[in-house]
């Protein structure tokens, strides 16, 4: 246990081979604890560090020893995790996903360190419809000391996989406020309406859904699109790429649509700074994969002065209120979707009392830094002794009730 004079240590477990662009927000959350933290990071490989600095940084000696798929299912060796958690003297073992956290059981159990395990999109979506997951997240329930989520709707999903409340915490993802500059859109209706779409082409990002719904709106709205993204390697977003690409021809929006693909963060920002609106469909998924929580993305653009219209799908809610901060449709809902957008557009000579709105609800709740002060404050309570955690699990729907 360290002491009063002592830099605790936390042994941060990442999934993975690699991590690309689209998972920078993970390394986020490790670069905004305190300097009173000493921070190790455990990966297969590593390819961002130019891009987002980290010390103290443990790769297996093979890159890409530890497929993805191993890791998912648990073919792999413990022995990078437990030398480097014997050799930093940890004394928390944090593991960046549902999967990784039932991997990291053994070592957490066997060193008597104490185990933390993040949940994100697909540890509560598309996994927990294998009954093998189902019970291995029993187990791993039983054994760490807490499981954090992005917000209530995946506490409440946790909450039905059999985590015990006491253990459960909302812990929402921080976007680094002081990076982003608050640029609060408007649009006088004179020129064209510049439009943002930013995911990997997955099914639960919605992409086509949202051209079907612009391609009717631009039969009275002169209409320019930009799509930042693409398909992975994998089949199912190769097949979301084709209907992406049969939606943009069928809706007659080829002509106003530029698709530039995977960008870094800062081109991201770039491209977000010069459109007027972002709009994010996410919905569940044929095959159960959900957002989980809220995108990464949408928290970030509502933080720079970006109108969104998104959909009441996991933990979006918790991000954008009706009205007050954005406009949300009902998922899989074309006509809703369609319906946001055009109110959203009505509405723009207020959306510079929206983007306010939406500003001081993300510094309240959505901080790096604040969020990372409270991650450190979490795991010194959790290894200075069992006193009870004094943070509420359902915060925000707690204080959007009180608003």
């Amino acid at each position: 246990m360290t002491t009063s004079h002592d830099p605790m240590v936390v042994v941060h477990s990442v999934p993975g081979s690699s991590l690309p662009l689209t998972q920078g927000w993970l390394l986020e959350q490790v670069r905004r604890l305190p300097p009173r933290i000493e921070s190790h990071v455990v990966s297969d490989e590593i390819d961002q560090t130019d891009r987002m600095p980290l010390s103290n940084v443990h790769t297996a000696d093979r890159p890409g020893s530890r497929s993805p798929i191993a890791r998912l299912h648990g073919r792999r060796s413990d022995d990078l995790l437990r030398k480097t958690v014997l050799d930093v003297r940890a004394d928390v073992i944090h593991s960046h996903s549902g999967p990784e956290g039932w991997n990291n059981l053994r070592t957490a159990e066997a060193l008597d360190v104490a185990h933390v395990v993040s949940f994100h999109g697909a540890d509560v979506g598309q996994l927990p419809q294998r009954r093998r997951w189902r019970s291995r997240y029993r187990s791993l329930f039983r054994s760490v000391d807490r499981v954090l989520c992005e917000g209530d709707h995946m506490a409440d999903r946790l909450a039905e996989l059999g985590c015990p409340q006491a253990k459960l915490l909302v812990h929402r993802i921080g976007v680094d406020l002081a990076s982003l500059a608050y640029r609060p859109r408007t649009w006088d209706g004179h020129e064209p309406l510049r439009v943002l779409l930013a995911a990997t082409f997955l099914e639960k990002k919605g992409l086509p859904l949202a051209v079907e719904a612009l391609g009717r709106i631009a039969e009275d709205v002169d209409l320019s699109i930009t799509i930042v993204g693409d398909a992975t390697p994998t089949a199912a977003s190769r097949s979301e790429k084709a209907r992406l690409e049969t939606e943009l021809d069928r809706s007659g929006l080829r002509s106003r649509t530029t698709c530039i693909g995977f960008q870094p963060w800062d081109v991201l920002l770039e491209e977000a700074y010069a459109h007027h609106l972002h709009i994010a469909p996410s919905l569940t998924a044929s095959d159960g994969d959900t957002e989980g929580g809220a995108p990464i993305t949408l928290i970030a653009l509502v933080a720079t002065g970006m109108p969104v219209v998104s959909t009441r799908h996991c933990d979006i809610p918790g991000v954008i209120w009706p009205g007050v901060t954005g406009y949300l449709a009902r998922e899989h809902d074309v006509d809703d979707l369609e319906l946001q957008i055009r109110r959203s557009i009505d509405g723009a000579p207020q959306w510079p009392k929206m983007l306010d709105a939406g500003l001081r609800w993300i510094a309240d709740h959505f901080d790096a830094a604040a969020q990372g002060e409270r991650l450190a404050e979490l795991y010194e309570r959790l290894v200075g002794g069992p006193a009870t955690l004094a943070f509420p699990t359902h915060a925000v729907t707690a204080q959007r009730r009180a608003a």
